[in-house]
């Protein structure tokens, strides 16, 4: 994103660009789909007000990202061995507060490279604050929630956030204590 102090118009503007880039992302399943065109006519802005605050269609789904990294992994929730069951209410909370962003967002095919980072991160997290455990099984816990978390944003599970977050606390309670 371009502008650092940012005003109330600034901020609307953002949230409709970015509103309307969840809106065609669930559309065309692909970003590389989207134009900054389309995505202005769809937003009834000038391309103008699309290049004021970021460069390309990409720079959106970077920020997206950085927000959920910045929300999930920014937070000093999991510090030491005990806190587990934090850390993942904290994940599953931010999910589901929102659920609406994600559910399109995951829809798309881009998201993989996202995907990857982000099990990365909490492999990482887990490791460092487990680190008698064996790193197959942090590997093979990690990549196994991250996909149950995408299943259900694609409605492929008709479990809710809620029981995927107790069941991933139960997994990790079983595996790790």
């Amino acid at each position: 994103m371009k502008l650092k102090g940012i005003n109330a118009s600034s901020k609307k503007t953002i949230n409709l660009i970015k509103k309307t880039f969840i809106e065609l992302v669930a559309e065309k399943k692909e970003i590389k789909n989207i134009t900054v065109t389309e995505l202005v006519k769809r937003a009834n802005i000038t391309r103008g007000a699309f290049y004021s605050h970021y460069d390309n269609i990409y720079e959106i789904a970077e920020e997206f990202q950085e927000e959920i990294f910045e929300n999930i992994f920014d937070q000093e929730v999991y510090k030491t061995y005990n806190d587990i069951n934090k850390y993942f209410d904290h994940i599953f909370n931010y999910l589901e507060t929102n659920k609406n962003i994600y559910q399109k967002l995951l829809t798309s095919d881009d998201t993989m490279l996202f995907v990857k980072r982000i099990t990365k991160k909490i492999s990482t997290t887990l490791l460092k604050n487990l680190p008698n455990k064996n790193e197959l099984d942090i590997i093979f816990f990690t990549e196994g929630t991250i996909n149950l978390i995408i299943k259900y944003f694609k409605g492929e599970i008709t479990e809710d956030l809620k029981d995927i977050n107790t069941y991933i606390k139960n997994l990790a309670k079983t595996l790790f204590y």
